[in-house]
């Protein structure tokens, strides 16, 4: 195996060699998270593509970069002689696009029969709105999973997680890994097509099976598990912060009741009951601060926490304690889970600046110091 030339390495995926063709979104995160697993990723970016979306998502942390002009006939052979021993190629183009840049994956796949092509779109690559744009609200939409999020009056847009980073780039690296694990028993690799509307859809498998068995109902908060249930939702506390309340068992609800000090008629899963339990939960809520209340189910299983910001769940004493935010790259980021007993994955790194690696990864990949001299000369990559 050759020197790696980019990744943190040293997790589980050491040893895997990942080319990324860089983009925005989905298919960056799933190419961190291979990197911070341990996977050897190289990033190919435009020339010039610093902009907010390339450089200030982070998104492009703990790999190098390299600046390749794809329209350049040589930017190209480039790319193809690194995908020649590659296992992984990342792209998130619309369809097409790939093959009119000269990198097909039928092609790609003759050159080197292991390789998987990991492909990242918002509508995949086929149907009828496979060539349209969209964004996480436009998936989520499709898919259902916007109308089953907010009040009953209209739907509230989430961030960009549900079918962007959920419904994409997840299932992106699964389908990349449950590929390389193809390969490994028969020696040829494939095209992983995700579709962030598909992952989107997918992840309400559980909600489709209770609406099918008519346990679920097609409107917002008007289920257990959405906000309907006076026990299963989120409350104002007397400081103008809120807690969240998941009691749906029986011994949780009676663990709720006796610290709020409320008694409730009926049974607790008795429609019926609902406006009531939520006045007494509302007016109880509402005469202790937030973190008043923190403290008092603190011991408990009422399943009730306090609804931090982004800035206080940084700071939260169990997060804390597991280490699941790290200052590696200058300010707090999440670092990549699960926990592996064996391989740890590697804390998060800093962003390159676009094409600040491009001679030595060209140089460990094998191209001579004759070739990057020419290549850059003829514009076909750059070097920061």
């Amino acid at each position: 195996m050759t020197e790696p030339a980019g990744g943190p390495g040293g997790g589980p995926l050491a040893g895997v060699r990942v080319v990324e063709l860089g983009g925005i979104g989905p298919g960056p995160f799933a190419a961190t998270y291979l990197a911070e697993l341990g996977a050897d990723v190289v990033r190919v970016d435009r020339p010039g593509d610093d902009g907010p979306l390339a450089t200030g998502s982070g998104l492009r942390r703990s790999r190098p970069s390299i600046a390749v002009d794809l329209k350049h006939p040589d930017g190209v052979t480039v790319v193809r002689r690194l995908l020649a021993d590659a296992d992984v190629l990342l792209e998130g183009f619309r369809p097409g696009v790939l093959e009119r840049l000269g990198l097909a994956p039928d092609d790609l796949l003759a050159d080197n029969p292991g390789l998987v092509v990991g492909r990242m779109t918002g509508w995949g690559q086929d149907g009828p709105w496979a060539p349209r744009a969209g964004h996480d609200i436009t998936y989520a939409a499709v898919s259902g999973t916007l109308h089953a999020m907010g009040t009953p009056e209209r739907p509230v847009a989430p961030p960009p997680v549900v079918a962007d980073f959920a419904g994409g780039s997840m299932y992106l690296v699964a389908g990349v890994l449950a590929a390389l694990v193809s390969r490994a028993g028969t020696g040829r690799g494939q095209v992983v097509d995700t579709a962030m509307v598909d992952g989107a859809a997918h992840l309400l498998t559980s909600v489709h099976a209770m609406l099918g068995q008519g346990t679920w109902t097609d409107a917002r908060q008007a289920n257990v598990l959405d906000g309907g249930a006076p026990f299963y939702d989120v409350y104002p506390c007397a400081d103008g912060r809120f807690v969240a309340v998941g009691a749906l068992e029986p011994q949780f609800f009676a663990e709720l009741l006796d610290v709020l000090g409320v008694e409730v008629d009926g049974e607790q899963y008795d429609r019926a009951t609902w406006p009531a339990q939520r006045a007494a939960f509302t007016e109880a809520f509402a005469a202790r601060t937030r973190d008043d209340w923190a403290e008092m189910f603190e011991s408990t299983d009422a399943c009730v926490a306090p609804v931090l910001s982004l800035d206080e769940a940084r700071a939260h004493p169990h997060l804390a304690a597991r280490g699941t935010f790290a200052d590696g790259v200058g300010y707090p980021v999440p670092v990549a889970g699960p926990r592996f007993s064996g391989t740890p994955a590697a804390p998060p790194g800093r962003e390159p600046v676009v094409g600040a690696d491009t001679e030595r990864v060209l140089r460990v990949r094998g191209f001579s110091a004759d070739e990057v001299a020419a290549l850059v000369a003829s514009g076909a990559v750059h070097q920061a």
